[in-house]
């Protein structure tokens, strides 16, 4: 009996021995199987980010590069833009004394706010009004009223041409302005229809609720609000306006020149560095004027969020009191 106990308890410490190097070796092959798994996504990740900053190194490349080469031969001594000289400010002080080219620069100043203005109007107008209509067609006016920052420039030009013409309006100014005001509109219109769907309406109920009429509720309480988005639809507009060449070349008159349409001029008769001191100066108004519709937009959610906190704490403060 004590032979068969002892031979079964050996057994018993075999079949042990084995079950706990069995489980070894499994737990071994699961932590090898999750090593070569993390691995294998490591290098996925590596190569993903990899491609992604080859990406964006040929990107920079192709748009920044030959930007940063205009703005360094503006400020070359030779007249030959290919061949640098040395440095110089002379290129932009016969810039600032070409007449021509200042007339032209003040156009375009004129034009991008008189139609950034008349923009800003008509897209609020629409924004605001355009929830309030009772059409079956208002999502087809909608899309309609976005048509023009879809359209080909090209096309939206040979438009106005053969309209102005239609009309027997006289090129210039006046043209220019009706046509930079149209392509501009949408832009201010999107922004103001988007900052509108975040706001509560329960404002403007209970301005109604307390004897407002509606244009009490729209300068008091829904202007002040989409205010941020309209400064920063005009200032895009502006930007948009000032740089516009192709629906200028078509609806501009034989007196009347803007600056982007002076640039083109003279890229037929030999770009000299006062060109490229000309471009400097205009990328760098356009960049200012982005940078700063960009500031206004991110903004406006910061002061919404401090807002609806004040709200909430003003709400819990007097839930608390009537408690009390």
């Amino acid at each position: 009996m004590s032979e068969i106990r002892g031979t079964s308890a050996r057994a018993i410490s075999a079949k042990g021995a084995s079950t706990r190097d069995t489980s070894a070796r499994d737990t071994s092959a699961r932590d090898a199987s999750t090593k070569d798994t993390s691995t294998k996504g490591t290098s996925k990740v590596l190569r993903n980010s990899t491609l992604a900053n080859v990406y964006l190194g040929l990107m920079i490349v192709l748009m920044y590069v030959p930007i940063l080469l205009v703005i360094i031969y503006s400020f070359n001594e030779s007249k030959i833009s290919s061949v640098w000289a040395g440095f110089s400010l002379k290129w932009y002080e016969e810039l600032f004394r070409d007449r021509s080219m200042l007339d032209a620069a003040i156009n375009s100043l004129i034009l991008a706010t008189v139609s950034s203005f008349l923009a800003a109007i008509i897209g609020t107008l629409a924004a605001v009004g355009m929830p309030k209509a009772k059409l079956i067609s208002k999502s087809v006016i909608e899309y309609i009223s976005t048509l023009p920052i879809m359209i080909p420039e090209i096309i939206l030009g040979m438009v106005f041409l053969a309209f102005f013409t239609l009309l027997r309006l006289p090129f210039g100014m006046i043209t220019l302005t009706i046509a930079h005001t149209s392509f501009c509109i949408p832009y201010i219109y999107m922004l103001v229809k988007a900052r509108l769907v975040g706001i509560d309406k329960s404002y403007a109920e209970a301005a109604k609720d307390l004897g407002a009429t509606e244009w009490n509720v729209f300068f008091d309480i829904t202007l002040p609000l989409v205010m941020p988005a309209i400064v920063s639809g005009m200032l895009l507009s502006f930007a948009m306006s000032l740089d516009d060449v192709v629906i200028s070349v078509f609806v501009t008159g034989v007196t009347t020149n803007t600056l982007p349409l002076k640039i083109y001029t003279q890229l037929k008769t030999g770009v000299t560095p006062k060109t490229n001191a000309l471009c400097t100066l205009m990328f760098v108004t356009t960049l200012v004027v982005l940078v700063l519709a960009s500031w206004v937009g991110r903004k406006t959610p910061r002061t919404t969020n401090r807002r609806e906190t004040h709200e909430k704490h003003s709400e819990n403060r007097l839930s608390v009191d009537l408690v009390r």
